[in-house]
């Protein structure tokens, strides 16, 4: 494994997570087509959380990226989580009119499409644990995994401006585009996902951070008023205009930090010319030295830990696990299930995507706060443990559950935003997480068993919520209307919640008591 030192390409590495994290969520859109592809292939609502849980199904062989990435380069392990959406995806989209494209060819091209974002994941990990020093790679790693929260939306967004003349077919137009973008994206970036020496320049990282902050609250602020805004075709296009020149934006700061440097060595240049001071040039390589030396011990200090099926033996992995499965795994069922969900209200489906945009938009602030909060509490010295975060987290998503007993569309908005936010938050902070309770030198394998809790939520509460669905419904419909379609599901999903708040706050105080 080799390493380059630059701040300008430590920041570089950074935008090409976030760029490729920001198409990396092509399941999160599947709320905006489900019900037209539950007509067009004559599903139930059991077979259409099934499909639901094919795309999470993927994850149960996400170690495989794990164990490719310590033999492989990340831009190759990105590359071929790409490769493997554009399969899933876009088999779907050429083959989804024909008579013999069966439920069972969907089902395995959702697995694969999948299991692809496991590779993407994995790499844009890697690279911000590497890449960054121990008491910043926190606050990387939730720069870059809260603009997945916006894949959703910019899937939307991109939908409604380049198909705005055709209405109909929003199945195809959703699988050409989830097909199409991770493989664009993973080409623009690859030269840019490798591994690097992290600088240490606190003045360098502080002035990066603040405009990374400040660019990506200015684009969450963007995500949200056009969620809430004008729908019309005109708005929409101007809109999805700006939108991408925020998420182009981050790209300033490793062309400042370029410029920067550049000027100081120019300056230093100048400075040494005048005075002929050779002894401090030889100081200074000496210090460089030390500093690569130092970064190096960094390095070797980071890859402690247990890893692999030993965390399987550790009841703090179990507490983490089924903390994790009651509560972000859970918000995902719900957001899965949107589409029924507003349709079982009486809404028309084109608010679907209102509902889609509004949950994306909140869970991209739910993905960021939180490490907003960190870096500024490592600022003075101050570490806020990840257990202790997530179990605050749960408790809000809980009452959130309780709250969608009401029939009431305030209701459905508003504990669609919670839900949407602390369900970002709780995915974000789990990634931390994993390396705080299990260290980094296994951390590709050891998340990666981790989120496979996500398909076992998938299927145990995604089934139970489609079958009370059915119950509701009348014989021989594969529709459900009414207060009936889900509310049993809601008061399950709060109580589960519950428990995993439970669960985490046991966590917390058993590793604290570690510390």
């Amino acid at each position: 494994m080799s390493f380059s030192s630059s701040s300008s390409l430590q920041w570089l590495s950074l935008v090409a997570t976030i760029w490729l994290q920001i198409f990396n969520g092509p399941n999160t859109d599947f709320p905006v087509y489900s019900s037209e592809l539950k007509d067009l292939k004559s599903i139930s609502q059991v077979g259409i959380n099934f499909l639901a849980f094919a795309s999470d199904a993927g994850k149960l062989f996400g170690w495989f990226s794990g164990l490719a990435a310590i033999y492989l380069p990340p831009w190759s392990v990105a590359a071929t989580g790409a490769a493997l959406g554009l399969l899933g995806y876009g088999l779907q989209f050429l083959l989804l009119d024909h008579p013999k494209f069966s439920y069972a060819h969907i089902f395995a091209l959702t697995a694969v499409a999948g299991n692809g974002i496991c590779w993407i994941n994995t790499a844009c990990y890697l690279v911000c644990i590497k890449n960054f020093a121990a008491d910043s790679r926190r606050v990387a790693v939730g720069l870059s995994t809260s603009y997945v929260g916006l894949s959703a939306k910019v899937f939307t967004v991109m939908a409604g401006a380049i198909f705005y003349r055709k209405s109909h077919h929003k199945a195809k137009h959703y699988l050409l585009l989830n097909s199409i973008a991770p493989v664009l994206v993973s080409l623009i970036v690859a030269p840019f996902m490798r591994f690097i020496l992290p600088c240490k320049s606190v003045s360098n990282l502080s002035l990066g951070f603040i405009a990374m902050f400040t660019i990506t609250l200015a684009t969450g602020i963007s995500a949200i008023i056009g969620t809430i805004g004008s729908t019309s075709q005109g708005f929409a296009r101007e809109y999805s205009l700006s939108l991408g020149v925020l998420l182009a934006s981050p790209l300033v700061v490793p062309v400042a930090m370029k410029f920067k440097h550049a000027m100081e060595e120019t300056l230093r240049n100048e400075k040494e010319n005048r005075i002929h001071d050779l002894d401090d040039a030889e100081t200074g390589e000496i210090i460089e030295d030390l500093q690569v030396k130092e970064e190096d011990d960094d390095k070797e200090e980071s890859e402690e830990g247990v890893g692999g099926v030993q965390i399987l033996r550790k009841v703090d992995f179990w507490l983490y696990f089924s903390s994790y499965l009651f509560s972000a795994t859970l918000g995902l069922v719900f957001l899965n299930n949107l589409g029924q969900i507003a349709e079982s209200r009486g809404l028309p489906r084109e608010e679907t995507s209102t509902l889609v945009s509004l949950s994306s938009s909140f869970g991209f602030f739910g993905r960021l706060f939180p490490f907003l909060i960190d870096y500024y509490s490592s600022k003075r010295s101050y570490v806020i443990s990840r257990p202790a975060s997530m179990a605050t987290l749960m408790a809000p998503m809980a009452v959130a559950f309780f709250v969608l007993s009401n029939p009431t569309r305030l209701s459905l908005y508003m504990s669609t935003a919670v839900i949407g936010a602390f369900t970002g938050a709780i995915t974000s902070i789990a990634v931390s997480a994993t390396t705080e309770l299990f260290g980094t030198k296994h951390f590709g394998i050891n998340h990666n068993i981790v989120v496979a809790n996500i398909p076992l939520g998938s299927f145990v509460f995604g089934y139970l919520a489609a079958l009370l669905y059915q119950r509701g419904s009348e014989e021989g419909s594969r529709s459900c209307r009414g207060t009936a379609c889900y509310g049993k599901t809601f008061l399950i999903w709060g109580t589960t919640c519950s428990l995993g708040s439970l669960l985490c706050t046991i966590l917390y105080v058993r590793t604290r008591k570690v510390r």
